[in-house]
């Protein structure tokens, strides 16, 4: 993926460490101090597998003032999922037979205060560059809800047990020590306005493509969320969707 320019934002990748310590500057804002999760004192959210990712940042233009980040760490085939993030709170054997090229997509924040939709679309359209230059089959990663309270999202979590449930063949296995299982425990019919309200937009996104999630959340506390495994196979993508993505690659 090289620049891309779309309307008043450009996407690229991070090329030195002040574009990094930027981009986990903004996640600090967006991830910490919006949250209440505990604070760090460097003002910055990071951890070790920054080293191995890569960053990709939109800016707005003129003067490339950052306005929404994301990582992604490439992943050969299901074979190298262990050493993913998403790893550290899901049982993700299911996945390890995929014999497929992988992408894990993580810490997606923007600017608090920002809500101009086209943020994300250039920020889609940017790694839809990236999973064609590549050959990607496969999006992972984490989708979180903002918070440790479940009944807040109790008709969020309804739709994802009536309507995007992993394959069973894939369906990641409990991890974590402290979770949600929703597909066991909730027994509602949802509200669907209700849970698209509370439902996070780029969860949405995931699931308009197709996407699927695990039946449980995992609650982080060192986050202050609660996160879903998200899964998105390239092929499933609907051709409507696809050509709003070829759209956005500019």
């Amino acid at each position: 993926m090289g620049r891309l320019d779309h309307g008043r934002y450009r996407a690229r990748f991070a090329v030195c460490d002040a574009d990094l310590r930027a981009a986990q500057e903004l996640r600090y804002r967006a991830l910490i101090a919006e949250t209440g999760a505990a604070p760090r004192p460097d003002g910055r959210e990071r951890d070790a597998f920054d080293a191995l990712c890569r960053h990709i940042l939109v800016e707005e233009m003129p003067g490339g003032g950052l306005v929404c980040c994301f990582r992604v760490l490439p992943l050969g085939g299901g074979a190298e999922i262990p050493s993913s993030y998403s790893a550290q709170y899901y049982g993700l054997t299911g996945l390890e037979s995929y014999d497929g090229p992988l992408l894990e997509m993580g810490r997606f924040c923007i600017e608090p205060g920002r809500f101009d939709p086209e943020i994300v679309r250039v920020a889609w359209g940017a790694l839809a560059g990236l999973v064609e230059e590549e050959g990607v089959e496969m999006l992972i990663g984490c989708s979180s809800f903002r918070g440790t309270d479940a009944a807040s999202y109790h008709d969020a979590f309804a739709v994802l047990k009536e309507r995007h449930l992993a394959p069973k063949r894939w369906l990641p296995k409990v991890k974590a020590p402290n979770v949600f299982r929703f597909a066991r425990r909730l027994r509602r019919k949802p509200d669907l306005r209700r849970a698209l309200l509370t439902m996070p937009p780029l969860l949405r996104s995931y699931l308009s493509m197709g996407g699927w999630v695990s039946d449980h959340a995992v609650v982080d506390r060192d986050l202050g969320t609660l996160h879903v495994f998200t899964g998105l196979e390239i092929a499933a993508i609907p051709p409507a969707r696809k050509r709003l993505l070829r759209a956005a690659m500019g």
